[in-house]
C-alpha cells in the first residue's frame, strides 16, 4: 500500500454552460474565486496532500489552465525588473517545484467515468485521486484530501468524500448507502446515481473528491454508456463494490457549489471576507450596504 497518493487527476473537460457567456471561450475552472482560480485551488489541495503528478484531462477550449500553470517567462521578466517580487513569488508558485503537470486530451464529452479513464497510462497500477474542481471545499488547515489519504493509509481502500445534503437535494448527486465502520467513515454496501429524495438510500452525497484503487480503470473500461451516452464514475464503482471495500469519508470542512452561480457567488463572498489584504475593507463595505 502507498505511504501517499502520488498522483491526482482534474477531470476539465466540461463546458461550463450554466456559466455561459462567461465560459464560451474560457474554462469555468479559470472562474476566480477572489485572486486564484477554481483550479488553482484544487492543485493547492492536491499537492498539500502530498501529490507530485497533477493529470489534467482536458477538451478543446482548455488551453488557459495549460497556460495558467505554464512559465510565463514576459511577465516575470516584466515583475522583476519592475521589483515586484511578491508578485514574481505568485506567478513562479502556481505549481511548486518538483510537481509534474500532464494534459490528456479528452476528444469526446463522454462522462467523468471515461475522463478518469482516459488517465489511466499515467496513473498506471497506483491508488490515485480526483477532484472536480467545482466544489471548492474548504478544509482549513486540514485540507479534504489530506483527510482521505490519512483514511486510505488507514484502510487501504478506496475513499470517497461524501457530505450530507438535504433529502430534497439528492437527485443532484451520487447517494451512498452502507453501515458505519468509524468515526465519520461508512462501509459502502451502494451508491446511486442522482435518486429521487423519495428513493435515495441516504443523504450522504459524493461530492467532488475521491481516491480510488486502480481496479477501478478495468471497471471503467466494461462499463457502458448511460441513455445520455456518457460513462458515469458511479457505475463502475457499484461494480467496485463487488470486489473491494469502498468506505465513504464525511470530510471535515465547508463546501462551495462552485459549478452553480449561487454557489460560486457564496464562496466568492467568503473567501473574500478572509482575504488578508482586503477582508477588512470589504467587510466594511458589506456592513455599509447593510449586507454583513
Amino acid at each position: 500500500m502507498a505511504d501517499t497518493i502520488r498522483k491526482v487527476v482534474f477531470p476539465v473537460a466540461g463546458l461550463g454552460t450554466r456559466f455561459l457567456p462567461a465560459t464560451k471561450a474560457s474554462p469555468k475552472e479559470m472562474l476566480p474565486v477572489v485572486d486564484r482560480p477554481l483550479i488553482q485551488y484544487a492543485v493547492e489541495e492536491a499537492v498539500a496532500a502530498g501529490a507530485d503528478t497533477l493529470v489534467f484531462i482536458t477538451g478543446r477550449t482548455k488551453r488557459a489552465i495549460e497556460d495558467h500553470f505554464d512559465k510565463a517567462y514576459e511577465l516575470e521578466v516584466e515583475l522583476e525588473a519592475k521589483g515586484k517580487h511578491a508578485m514574481l513569488e505568485l506567478v513562479r508558485n502556481t505549481v511548486p517545484d518538483g510537481v509534474n503537470c500532464i494534459y490528456i486530451r479528452q476528444g469526446e464529452a463522454l462522462g467523468l467515468g471515461h475522463a478518469v479513464l482516459c488517465a489511466q497510462p499515467v496513473v498506471g497500477r497506483e491508488p490515485f485521486g480526483v477532484i472536480l474542481a467545482d466544489d471548492l471545499i474548504d478544509g482549513g488547515d486540514d485540507p479534504v484530501l489530506s483527510q482521505m489519504v490519512r483514511q486510505h493509509r488507514a484502510h487501504g481502500c478506496s475513499i470517497l468524500g461524501v457530505e450530507r445534503v438535504p433529502q430534497s437535494e439528492t437527485e443532484k448527486y451520487g447517494v451512498v448507502s452502507g453501515s458505519d465502520f468509524g468515526p465519520r467513515l461508512s462501509q459502502l454496501d451502494g451508491i446511486v446515481e442522482k435518486p429521487s429524495p423519495d428513493q435515495a438510500p441516504s443523504n450522504l452525497a459524493v461530492v467532488g473528491r475521491y481516491i480510488l484503487t486502480p481496479a477501478i480503470f478495468d471497471l471503467l473500461a466494461k462499463t457502458k454508456p448511460d441513455s445520455r451516452g456518457e460513462i458515469q464514475l458511479t457505475d463502475a464503482i457499484a461494480a467496485l463494490l463487488e470486489y473491494e471495500r469502498i468506505l465513504a469519508h464525511e470530510f471535515e470542512g465547508r463546501r462551495y457549489d462552485c459549478g452553480s452561480k449561487l454557489g460560486y457567488l457564496k464562496a466568492t463572498l467568503e473567501y473574500g471576507l478572509r482575504h488578508p489584504e482586503l477582508g477588512e475593507e470589504f467587510a466594511a463595505y458589506l456592513r455599509e450596504r447593510g449586507a454583513a
